[in-house]
């Protein structure tokens, strides 16, 4: 493995440093002096965090705020499988070729669920592959105070540069990371999903083929309005159905199984097959005008609120989340 603190060659132009704070001020002293001197440079700038930190930034900022595209992660990013492409390759493709691009972005906050945390480790894995060779910097805040030990461990792993705030000797240095491994956290992710709820009361399951499509998506939403779907939500949950069980009879063996149940205030439905899913970016990156196809998951992770997969030599399993 190469640290960020060995040379393999010339810079890579992306950036992706973890900054770990402990406090209001800290957070303070570490994102807005960033903000600060891209927007002298005239570089285009935006702040992807948690609602509560967002005003912090923009209470610090005042007028010069203006300039600034601000986004509530906990809005935007609910589902990590979103940020890249719904957020942070939005702001990026959108800017006029010529300038660096600096973000600051938090999608790790404390009080993410168990199901969505290993989603957020991959994502934060993953940005250093989506992004590479491209002249921008991410900027991602860390909770000291908050996080658990192992958030605070995988952002070392998935971030080739850390900076410490806070008071004291080295404190708001750049370093390399000396545990920096972004495809072991992948890797490490990529775990069995925990089972889907036996068949009974409040439980569809079903099997499905290409002949079934339109009928096992229209039983599915059938049963998420009985578990409290309606308007919008149903109709991301038709829209989910329908992407994953065509996905699995193109790619993944041709036929498949769905299971659909509530849980947690929302409605999630399960769709297992025989492919493997070789691209762990798959879903993530935005569809170019000129492609044919290979949009499924990128509109699945766009409308769901959390997609959980695990991917082997027997299978894939996707797990989508659908708020009631």
């Amino acid at each position: 493995m190469i640290t960020a603190t060995e040379s393999a060659g010339p810079p890579e132009p992306f950036v992706h440093p973890a900054l770990f704070y402990g406090d209001a001020e800290e957070y303070l002293a570490g994102t807005v002096p960033f903000v600060r001197a891209a927007l002298a440079d005239g570089a285009p700038v935006a702040v992807a965090v948690p609602g509560e930190n967002l005003r912090l930034i923009q209470d610090a900022l005042g007028a010069d705020g203006d300039a600034v595209r601000f986004t509530d992660m906990r809005e935007a990013g609910r589902n990590p499988g979103r940020i890249i492409p719904g957020v942070l390759r939005a702001f990026t493709d959108a800017q006029p070729p010529g300038r660096r691009v600096h973000i600051v972005g938090e999608p790790v906050w404390a009080d993410r669920s168990p199901a969505e945390y290993p989603a957020c480790a991959q994502h934060e894995a993953l940005i250093n592959a989506a992004f590479r060779g491209r002249e921008v910097t991410i900027l991602c805040p860390y909770d000291t105070a908050r996080l658990e030990a192992r958030a605070l461990a995988d952002a070392h792993a998935t971030h080739p540069l850390v900076i410490l705030a806070g008071a004291g000797a080295g404190a708001g240095a750049q370093r390399g990371s000396e545990s920096y491994d972004p495809d072991e956290v992948v890797a490490r992710y990529n775990e069995p999903l925990p089972p889907a709820p036996d068949d009974g009361a409040g439980v569809f399951t079903t099997a499905f083929e290409a002949d079934s499509l339109s009928a096992v998506r229209h039983l599915a939403t059938e049963h998420g309005a009985r578990l409290g779907l309606a308007g919008p939500g149903l109709e991301n949950l038709a829209l989910i159905t329908a992407e994953l069980t065509t996905n699995s009879v193109v790619h993944g063996g041709g036929t498949g199984g769905l299971t659909v149940w509530g849980e947690g205030g929302y409605v999630v439905c399960e769709v297992r097959d025989k492919g493997r899913l070789a691209d762990p970016l798959a879903g993530r990156q935005p569809a170019s005008r000129d492609q044919r196809g290979g949009r499924g998951l990128l509109l699945v992770n766009l409308v769901a609120d959390l997609v959980r997969m695990h991917t082997g030599a027997a299978g894939t399993t996707v797990r989508c989340y659908v708020g009631c």
